[in-house]
Parts: C-alpha cells; structure tokens; sequence
C-alpha cells in the first residue's frame, strides 16, 4: 500500500495542535500565513515542537513575493536552515530561483549542504520557474525528497493534469515525491484521489476565529487594509480530520 501523507500548514502553536487533533501526519511550519508564508521565528519553532510532536517542517522565505534571492536574503537563509537543523527540524521547505526563472541550482546546493540530514521540500518556487520538468530532474539531483506544488496553476485542481505527469515520473524513478498544493479541501482530495495517483497533500484548513479583544480602535490597520485586524486565521480540526478521511478511502 502506498505511503500517504497529508500535510498541515500552520503559523501558531494553537494551529499545530488542531492539526494534530484532526489526524495530520506532518506540519509544515511558517509565519504570516496570510501573506503565503515567510520564515518563521525560532522561538514559535520550539513551542510548537514542545506542544506537539509532529515531525515539522519549517517553511524558509525571507520576504513576501519572488524566489530571486540577493546575496543578503541568501545568507540569511543558509543561516536559518542551519538554525533550524541544529534545533531538531524533521526538514526544511526551500527554494531559489535564477532571474530566468531556472531553479538557482549553486544556491540550492549550498542550502543541502546546510541542511545535511534533514529532510527537503521544494516549495511553491517551483509552480513558477520556466521547466517544471527540468527542474523536477534537477530536484531529484539535489536529493529533495519532495515538491509542493499546484502543478503550476493557481490552484492544484487546475493544474491536475502537470500533477499527474510528474507523479508518473516519480513511479518510474527514485526520484521527489509530487505533494498537492493550493485550494486542497476534502473534496479536492477525493477527485484526486479518483483522477490521479498522488498520495500526498498538503491544506491549511484555514477558519476565521473573532479575536478577544473588545475594545477594537477603527481605521488603523497595521498592515494590509484589506484584512480586518481583530480576525484571526486558526486550522479547523474537523476540515483536517474530513481531509485525512478523504485520503484514506478506498477507491
């Protein structure tokens, strides 16, 4: 029987725990969520580790937008995978690309190399380079053990068919395992499950939970204005726990 593998992104303690609740097999770890995630503080890292015991994965992007890394941003993501391996990470998520869209291949090598035994993901750097097949060959190169992706869409179900291409390429080498991403729900699940022969997936499971506060001042937001200050975005155990159920059925 295959190996199936249902991934929780998560940016607080309170995340990781419903997560768990809800039967997922690994956390993916970051800060800012809202935003599409960026590196997340170390101290989150270790209360997450000493609250749940998951293995987790820890998303490293210094900023918000393009995988095109200067030499400052670069250091400073060596530094963090270094960090993170010498705090207990199960694995890191990465990814650096060229300005011409080709995975940054002396910046990814230099980034194993930090990362020695942990395990890698290829993030979502991948849904935007220029040859998603070369770059599938040139991660398996590196010794990436899986690619999230949403088969270069802006949602996995779009980009289904790419999915199911390189899944079939990883049936037939030792090569990264393919983990869908971006718009995953139970339902989605199931009509991969039913359409395609991936086994792993990765959701938020994102709800809206009203803040405590109640005194709330109008008009000053602290970042996007588009997002309302005193909402807070939490996993939901139960879509989670529907997500795992979905993966698992017979088909």
């Amino acid at each position: 029987m295959p190996q199936y593998i249902l991934e929780c992104c998560v940016d607080s303690v309170e995340s990781a725990l419903a997560a768990k609740e809800g039967g997922a097999d690994r956390l993916e770890l970051c800060a800012a969520l809202v935003i599409g995630g960026i590196s997340p503080s170390l101290a989150l890292f270790e209360q997450v580790k000493a609250c749940c015991d998951l293995p987790i994965r820890v998303l490293l992007r210094p900023r918000f937008g393009d995988f095109f890394y200067s030499e400052y941003e670069f250091e400073i993501l060596q530094r963090e995978v270094a960090l993170f391996r010498e705090a207990g990470a199960e694995g890191v998520v990465i990814g650096a690309l060229k300005a011409d869209g080709s995975l940054h291949m002396e910046q990814m090598r230099e980034l194993m190399a930090q990362a020695g035994n942990m395990k890698v993901t290829l993030h979502r750097a991948f849904d935007v380079c220029v040859d998603p097949f070369r770059a599938y060959e040139q991660a398996g190169e590196l010794g990436i053990d899986t690619i999230l992706t949403s088969g270069q869409k802006r949602e996995c179900l779009a980009g289904m068919s790419l999915l199911q291409q390189l899944c079939e390429l990883q049936q037939k080498t030792d090569a990264p395992r393919i983990m869908a991403g971006a718009g995953v729900t139970p339902d989605v699940i199931r009509r991969f499950r039913a359409q395609t022969n991936i086994t792993s997936y990765h959701l938020s499971a994102k709800k809206i939970v009203d803040s405590g506060m109640r005194y709330r001042k109008k008009d000053v937001p602290m970042g996007l204005p588009v997002m309302d200050e005193y909402s807070i975005f939490r996993t939901d155990s139960r879509v989670v726990a529907e997500a795992k159920k979905a993966m698992l059925e017979t088909r």
